[in-house]
Order: C-alpha cells, then structure tokens, then sequence
C-alpha cells in the first residue's frame, strides 16, 4: 500500500487508486481516513489522502492553489473516488465532489444519518447511479473487493 498525501507527487504505483474525499474532521479522536489507512495496510492499493497542513486560508496564496490543483489533478487520475459524509461537518468541497464526479462511475458514497444534506446526497446518487454504502467499513470492503 503506498499513501500518497496532498502537494506529494501524484505517482500511482499499484493496481488500483483510490482518492479519499469526503468530510475533514478536526474534533474527533481517529478520523475516518486515518481508521481507513490502517485497515488496507497489506493490500497492494495507492490511497490519495488530500489532507496538508500547508493549505492556505488565502484564496490567493499559493499553498491554496497547489493544493486545490493537487486535489483536481489526483480526483481526475484515480480509479475509485471514495466519499464519506460525517455529520458533523457541512463539507462544501466534498458536494462540489459529488457534482463534479456523480456520473464518472468511479464514485463510492458513505453519507452519516445525521447528515444535513443527505437526503440531496442520496437523491444525486441515485440519480446518476453511485453506489452508496453504510458505513466507513464498507468503503473498506468495497477497496477491498475491488483489488480481488
């Protein structure tokens, strides 16, 4: 498994790539990517992880740009677009994900109940046919399934 994280080189090197897009979380003990990383330990994966603390809150900065341009760059060259929904987040980025990605047929969806736009999360995904799952374990699962 090689992890590949934000303003990093954008080099695939195993079978399948993953991007794992979704909600930042800042308050919680382990955040979902972090449990998600560890869990594909073994398998022979790339996981882009946009998380940098290089990014800038300066719409003009530099650091900004690089990394929205990573995110752009990765989201286009990766297999599979994972996407989990906390929440306790609003995630703005990650809706404008879904819109962006929705009909790419590489999209993979986990929105939380308490999610405040989930029924819109759900009606796009059923729209334009993106498998939706339960939980960050079955994003899991489904990496996994996808490497078999």
């Amino acid at each position: 498994m090689d992890v590949i994280t934000a303003n990093q080189e954008l080099m695939v090197n195993q079978d399948l790539s993953v991007f794992l897009a979704g909600s930042v979380q800042s308050n919680v003990e382990v955040a979902w990517r972090d449990t998600l990383i560890k869990k594909m330990k073994g398998y022979k994966v790339t996981l882009l992880d946009p998380r940098t603390d290089k990014y800038g809150s300066n719409h003009d900065s530099t650091a900004f740009k690089n990394q929205v341009n990573w995110e752009l760059e990765a989201l286009e060259q990766v297999d599979v677009i994972i996407m989990y929904l906390d929440e306790a987040s609003k995630s703005p980025i990650s809706l404008l994900e879904l819109g962006l990605y929705a009909q790419s047929g590489k999209l993979i969806v986990c929105c939380s109940d308490g999610f405040w736009k989930k029924g819109n999360v759900q009606m796009v995904c059923d729209r334009y046919g993106v498998h939706q799952v339960e939980h960050v374990d079955d994003l899991v699962n489904e990496i996994q399934n996808r490497i078999q």
